[in-house]
């Protein structure tokens, strides 16, 4: 059967056309949320959910627009990061911190040695402590600036001008 023909009986509730999509696509969007969420458990959850969201706003997919895979790829990606978000995820300890992204970066085999030999490790280690944790929260735990001036019990003000100069100060470093 032709993906826009299983498009459009999906639009028109067709269940066995959303069953197809839903085997199609299972894979890639748990791929897509899981490293998002860093949990085979929670992604699965949230695949569910992005597949129940899809079902319930299939009528503003259009074509046109691009293709059926991209729009349920933006629906699963936003959906992780607001899972990521969220106040129980946050309270769960799921969040990445700093190190753990490093040592991901180190060990994975799929990175090429260029990337690899960028040194990252080196560059988050030369920040200031004041740095690391507002970088964290705000880059790893996908914080917003707000919650992090909560979370740091600082002016939000303070947030904002540490972040901007933390990233000058990596930026100037990769750069040297």
């Amino acid at each position: 059967m032709q993906l826009e023909t299983l498009i459009s009986q999906f639009q028109n509730k067709d269940e066995k056309a959303f069953e197809q999509l839903y085997h199609m696509y299972k894979e890639s969007m748990h791929g897509v949320i899981y490293n998002i969420v860093r949990d085979h458990d929670i992604a699965e959850e949230v695949m569910q959910d992005v597949f129940i969201k899809a079902w319930n706003k299939a009528s503003t997919y259009n074509s046109s627009k691009g293709r059926f895979f991209t729009w349920l790829l933006n629906i699963a990606r936003n959906a992780a990061i607001d899972k990521t978000r969220s106040k129980a995820f946050k309270n769960s300890g799921k969040n990445l911190n700093a190190e753990f992204f490093v040592d991901i970066l180190e060990t994975s085999d799929n990175l090429n040695t260029k990337t690899d030999a960028i040194g990252v490790k080196g560059f988050v280690k030369k920040l200031a402590k004041t740095c690391i944790e507002v970088i964290e929260l705000l880059y790893f735990k996908g914080y917003t600036q707000k919650e992090a001036s909560e979370t740091l019990d600082m002016p939000l003000g303070t947030i904002k001008t540490r972040n901007r100069n933390c990233i000058k100060e990596l930026r100037h470093m990769l750069l040297e």
